[in-house]
């Protein structure tokens, strides 16, 4: 039994495990920074945020210690249990900002998207791994499709774009990685583009036009949709090279800054850690992406490729999203900072999908051994 341990000691990713832990350390430091600096000092968020850590920390553990191929094995289940928390959210849930997408405990709030996403690719991946040898053929192809519309549906019913947008991404990841044909990525670059402009057209809420109308040019509503935008520009210019030092950002102390803990917490780092700090940041979460495409390549099994691909385009799209809505290069949409927004759900979540990767890290068969 000693043995067994010392083994999977020896074989965690301890830079992946490094990175999260430091990017969530970041994260609290942040949030304690905006919650004490109201007049009154109000930590009940940074609370919450600890409380969430401490969750994410044991169900990372735990997924860590049982062998990912049971997890694996449980793929159409998974499937239909975030599906069925998509499809509950509509009925049962609250709305928040105009989208209903959470369920509502008292103080506690649950949002099933951050979950569904990682269920969806743990499902993918299995499927994938069953069907895809070598080129992945139609009736797959379709099947994943249709596995992916019926995730984005609800979502955009909730309405939440962004979410559902993160959902289209993981699967064009993930039928890349199983080796979709040159011919299909013409069909669907051209479903795209139709698919494009019916949301526009049906689907999208009038304040997700002005949201993307502001993010083409701010200054057409300055107190408005553009309201944000302007303000995280501005917090994050201040913030110079070494920052103004935490909890002395004065576009969060004073509330200029809406949303700082959540949506603008890149906004909220750039003022107070200034660009060094930026850089460490997205130098953190470079790693984390650089060791889940290094564990996709190192492990025999093709799920874990394809898990891995979906997870890094996952959260290469968060940081990207969030990051550009704060710099005023992407429109705003409620997509948190992985492992440093004040999003509870999306920190459980992200600690979810790496626990998984991390046990195919320690349960997995290298290339090279399978030689």
């Amino acid at each position: 039994m000693r043995r067994l341990w010392f083994d999977m000691l020896w074989k965690t990713d301890w830079i992946l495990f490094g990175s999260i832990l430091a990017l969530t350390v970041i994260g609290l430091l942040m949030v304690y920074s905006i919650g004490a600096s109201n007049e009154v000092g109000n930590l009940l968020q940074f609370k919450k945020q600890v409380i969430a850590v401490m969750i994410g920390l044991i169900v990372f553990i735990l997924l860590a210690i049982v062998d990912y191929r049971q997890i694996k094995s449980l793929g159409t289940v998974i499937y239909a249990v975030g599906l069925s928390l998509l499809v509950s959210v509509l009925i049962f849930g609250s709305t928040v900002r105009g989208t209903q997408g959470w369920f509502k405990f008292g103080s506690i709030a649950i949002q099933p998207v951050e979950l569904a996403k990682v269920t969806f690719a743990i499902f993918l991946a299995s499927y994938f791994a069953k069907h895809v040898y070598h080129r992945l053929n139609w009736v797959t192809f379709f099947g994943s499709l249709f596995a992916m519309l019926g995730y984005v549906a609800p979502i955009l019913l909730q309405p939440d774009f962004g979410s559902a947008m993160v959902i289209v991404a993981m699967w064009l990841v993930g039928v890349a990685f199983a080796g979709l044909r040159p011919k299909a990525w013409l069909l669907l670059l051209l479903v795209g583009v139709v698919s494009s402009l019916l949301v526009w057209q049906y689907a999208f809420k009038p304040y997700q036009k002005d949201r993307l109308m502001a993010f083409i040019n701010p200054q057409m509503d300055p107190l408005g949709a553009g309201y944000n935008v302007i303000q995280a520009q501005t917090a994050i210019g201040s913030g110079g090279i070494l920052g103004k030092g935490i909890g002395q950002g004065s576009q969060s102390r004073l509330r200029f800054l809406p949303e700082a803990s959540t949506d603008f917490m890149f906004a909220v780092m750039g003022e107070e850690l200034g660009l060094l700090g930026i850089c460490l940041i997205l130098g953190l979460f470079g790693v984390i992406l650089l060791r889940l495409l290094i564990l996709g390549s190192r492990i025999a099994d093709p799920f874990v490729g394809i898990y891995c691909g979906m997870i890094t385009g996952m959260l290469g799209l968060h940081v990207l999203i969030n990051a550009g809505m704060n710099m005023g290069v992407m429109p705003v949409t409620g997509i948190p900072l992985p492992f440093a927004s004040a999003a509870a759900t999306a920190l459980v979540g992200g600690y979810l999908a790496l626990g998984v990767a991390e046990s195919a890290a320690i349960h997995g068969k290298s290339q090279a051994s399978e030689r």
